[in-house]
């Protein structure tokens, strides 16, 4: 490689660090026989009757572009979904976007100036903050290890400055599994407001809330108008690989907005659009079948990690638990290198979610129960063996 053009690629490319789960991730594929708690991917099925739906469409022809908004059937069906969260929004209002991801990105990319500063509550899903610096803005973490995962108004107060231009929650949370009540984020709407800043809300994991129902802080009296609201059917409806998801914001914003998604991706595939408006419409009974099975495992894994001895919290929502490691003294990637190595269990390092993270792990339980229950016994024979080392 002629070193003189590997020095005319981006900088900010160059600062950006590799994916830490996904970099398991490909680890795990070297290894046969691995019991896999790394990605966060249910192991369900896409439900027969949206792979039947999106079929259906291709077999008519429709094969083509859509709308840069998106389908306004798909437009429309999301907008009468969302009212299950208390939430207003009109076909003007939504963009269908390829997975949660583009919205992440599309969000970020419409209001970051150079030097603008974006609040991060961490430990926090691996993307916010390189694309944070990568559009040159400057991520600004919260340390919610100490609150139980939940940022507090108090911590949010500490952080914004003049240059504050939004702040990222992610609830029910990744890596965590936390989630926040009505009131806990009613005190936190209260500082957005008085702020005046954005708060951009990653919902993707809003149907798999286990202790109670979901509430979106957009519902707020007035937080509609400072909210850049982002979901998707990765999670709750196993489309992982079809790439759909949606942002909605106020109208003057999300026509900004559609300029970035004209000129980057035009628009989400349309089968997969055809395939989410069947899940929206048909699927409540599949949805709610895998949030109860998912449940089932969160409480297996959770008291699984229990019993053996882990400081861990319980997680009330998403498809994670992020156990405390720091007890065996070993940090997050030497613990989950020599667990892959020695009992074939894949779990992800604490750091990939914040460099002060070191003491954790992520597990998902988005996989069957007699794997989990198999991964419990492996872990725990692992540090078993740790712990007699130490004496």
């Amino acid at each position: 490689m002629n070193n003189e053009m590997k020095d005319k690629i981006s900088n900010n490319l160059k600062k950006l660090k590799p994916s830490g789960i996904r970099r398991f991730f490909d680890l795990v594929q070297t290894k046969k026989d691995v019991i896999s708690l790394g990605v966060g991917e249910p192991d369900f099925i896409t439900p027969w009757s949206i792979i039947d739906s999106a079929y259906y469409h291709m077999k008519k022809g429709h094969t083509h572009y859509t709308s840069n908004y998106g389908l306004l059937e798909f437009r429309l069906e999301v907008a009468n979904y969302l009212k299950k969260y208390n939430l207003q929004y009109n076909e003007k209002e939504i963009i269908a976007t390829v997975g949660g991801s583009e919205g992440i990105d599309l969000a970020l990319r419409a209001i970051i100036n150079p030097g603008d500063e974006i609040i991060v509550p961490e430990p926090v899903y691996v993307p916010y903050r390189p694309m944070v610096e990568f559009m040159n803005g400057v991520a600004v973490e919260i340390d919610t290890s100490k609150t139980n995962f939940k940022i507090t108004p108090e911590e949010l107060e500490k952080k914004i400055t003049s240059k504050t231009k939004a702040i990222i929650l992610c609830y029910p949370n990744n890596p965590t599994g936390a989630i926040m009540s009505k009131e806990e984020l009613e005190a936190i709407a209260k500082v957005i407001k008085k702020h005046q800043i954005w708060v951009i809300s990653d919902e993707i994991y809003s149907e798999l809330s286990y202790d109670g129902e979901h509430f979106s802080i957009a519902s707020f009296e007035g937080m509609k108008e400072q909210t850049i609201y982002l979901n998707g059917f990765s999670k709750a409806f196993a489309m992982t690989g079809w790439r759909i998801g949606y942002l909605c914001g106020p109208e003057w914003l999300v026509t900004q907005i559609i300029k970035i998604h004209q000129y980057a991706i035009l628009c989400a595939p349309i089968f997969s659009q055809y395939g989410a408006i069947e899940g929206l419409r048909n699927c409540n009974k599949e949805v709610k079948k895998m949030k109860d099975s998912f449940s089932r495992r969160r409480r297996l894994i959770y008291h699984g990690f229990k019993d053996i001895g882990f400081d861990v919290i319980e997680p009330k929502g998403a498809m994670y638990i992020f156990p405390n490691i720091e007890k065996y003294g070993l940090s997050d990637e030497d613990f989950a290198i020599k667990l892959l190595e020695e009992e074939n269990v894949a779990v992800v390092p604490g750091s990939a979610f914040g460099d002060k993270f070191k003491g954790y792990i992520r597990c998902s339980y988005a996989t069957e129960i007699e794997l989990i229950k198999e991964a419990i016994d492996r872990i725990e024979r692992f540090v078993k063996k740790l712990e007699l080392k130490s004496i």
